[in-house]
């Protein structure tokens, strides 16, 4: 079961797409969409980066940040990245320490959840029920944006 609204999200530390430490709090201040997916290049995932790709503009300017998560690595989330043109960081979560903390496990993949967490570090909307297709502006109608 995911984690609940009103909870505080857990902080993290990985690596992303170019080898580069990320950690929850260089996003202080900012609103974070944190996906989670079960792996790059699938058809439904590759629907839902892109739907996050092409709706980024959207997101600069309201101050938010878009992160996807799976446990691929950093060379299968180069390869993703560079055939999709994809224009966010990809989180590397080899050690799936990130998705059984979100607990969002899936047994050995991420389950389809997002989760938006306020500029304060609170977890204010989850999405357990990811349409693929229309994410990016189903996450922004659920902020009302």
């Amino acid at each position: 079961m995911p984690l609940a609204v009103g909870t505080d999200a857990p902080a993290f530390t990985v690596k992303d797409t170019n080898g580069n430490t990320v950690s929850l709090s260089d996003f202080a201040g900012k609103t974070v969409v944190l996906y989670f997916y079960p792996k790059d290049d699938t058809p439904g995932c590759t629907k839902q980066a892109c739907s996050f790709r092409d709706a980024q503009e959207q997101y600069q300017g309201k101050d938010i940040v878009v992160l996807g998560v799976s446990a691929d690595d950093e060379v299968s989330h180069q390869a993703f990245t560079q055939k999709f043109n994809l224009n966010f960081p990809l989180l590397a979560d080899t050690n799936k320490t990130l998705i059984q903390t979100y607990d969002v496990d899936g047994g050995g993949y991420a389950k389809r959840v997002t989760y938006v967490i306020d500029p304060n570090g609170k977890i204010v909307h989850v999405d357990a029920n990811v349409n693929t297709s229309n994410h990016a502006s189903d996450i922004l109608a659920a902020l009302g944006l």
